[in-house]
């Protein structure tokens, strides 16, 4: 694989370029839709690629492990035939749900017990077993398997997660590098910064993650809990220590706003649930802000959802309608409005990267966080 820079901007950290792999070019800074499951809820492939234009999307190593299961993704040829996606794919470990499951995991040195949230059987995670994991789902992307340590945390825990997650990346990378790709095209192992929101850890850990040399550097353990405030501290400190050449992703992050002001501070890569997840319960991202579409003041307006007509998805759907749809429960409701959100997204970084490319960045982020965070 191959990263090349292709603009920087004059005024903040940000940058545009471009990400070769195997299954196509991802065009930096970028939104991957999350596919927790192999699929983006409510969301067709046909749609993901054709009418919302995503470059890559994720999967989720705990939930395929547990269903279908790895027999079956090796017996698909990989999760990119098991769905019938030919573009990119990032994998994340399972280590953000595994620490979700806490009233139902033990950690220690060798790695995490956890239990089913399916069926309670129980279940092993060693940072060689993920490796394999996987390369057996067969994403481009692979993330090495760490602890999220929860917001807020002592300090000693955070230092001893961190520790924790050092050793495990050092097995993630000697298993990765002892195997082999198991459907003929090229794998990247990420790293993950960690140490919550102190910043002495966090920098240990940037220079512990930026000495291992991958291809790309993640920055996780951020969005979970902590102030914006703190999330864009921790977020420019990383930055200015893994090296500039490299992607940087940002897991888990966020809002519209969160991603214009971490694009700022230097990031490339993204991806967060709130877009569906958000879509399903009739919240709705656009230009001019937020819209809650259940409200009964949209009950007669019959303007289109996006209003402008040029930013993103082509639905000639109405506020008014999507609110019918949503008052009364129809599944059409959660395509039209996760579509809408997928397309403000993946719009928001194109316009992004023209902007940088156009020396026009930071005034435009700068008008467009006071936009979309209103509440219409």
């Amino acid at each position: 694989m191959k990263f090349t820079i292709e603009h920087t901007d004059t005024q903040s950290s940000a940058r545009s370029g471009l990400i070769d792999t195997d299954h196509g070019p991802i065009e930096t800074p970028i939104f991957m839709p999350v596919g927790t499951a192999g699929t983006v809820k409510a969301v067709h492939q046909r749609e993901l690629k054709h009418d919302i234009g995503a470059q890559i999307i994720l999967g989720n190593t705990y939930h395929l492990y547990l269903r279908p299961g790895i027999d079956v993704m090796e017996q698909a040829g990989g999760l990119h035939k098991f769905i019938s996606w030919n573009g990119p794919i990032l994998t994340d470990s399972g280590g953000y749900q595994i620490f979700s499951l806490a009233a139902q995991r033990k950690l220690k040195e060798e790695g995490a017990t956890f239990k089913s949230h399916i069926d309670g059987s129980t279940h092993f995670f060693s940072p060689e077993r993920v490796m394999d994991i996987q390369r057996s789902i067969g994403a481009d992307f692979i993330m090495a398997f760490d602890e999220c340590a929860p917001y807020p945390c002592e300090k000693k825990y955070a230092k001893d997660s961190l520790m924790l997650t050092h050793q495990w990346l050092d097995r993630c990378i000697k298993q990765f590098n002892e195997t082999q790709p198991k459907y003929g095209y090229q794998q990247e192992l990420l790293p993950i910064v960690q140490g919550s929101v102190y910043p002495d850890l966090r920098k240990e850990s940037a220079e512990f993650v930026a000495g291992k040399n991958c291809f790309a550097n993640a920055i996780g353990g951020l969005s979970v809990g902590e102030p914006a405030e703190d999330m864009y501290a921790m977020t420019d400190l990383v930055c200015g220590l893994l090296p500039k050449e490299k992607p940087r992703y940002l897991m888990g992050v966020g809002t519209p706003a969160n991603i214009l002001e971490c694009i700022a501070l230097g990031i490339d890569m993204f991806d967060c649930v709130m877009p569906t997840r958000n879509a399903r319960h009739g919240v709705l991202f656009t230009e001019r802000g937020i819209i809650n579409i259940r409200n009964e003041k949209w009950k007669n307006d019959f303007s289109l959802l996006d209003e402008n007509g040029t930013t993103f998805v082509d639905q000639n759907y109405t506020k008014a309608y999507l609110r019918h749809l949503l008052v009364c429960n129809e599944l059409l409701a959660a395509q039209i409005a996760s579509i809408h959100n997928l397309g403000f997204y993946i719009w928001l970084v194109k316009e992004a990267r023209k902007k940088i490319k156009e020396g026009e960045f930071l005034s435009w982020k700068n008008k467009m966080v006071k936009q979309v965070t209103q509440r219409l």
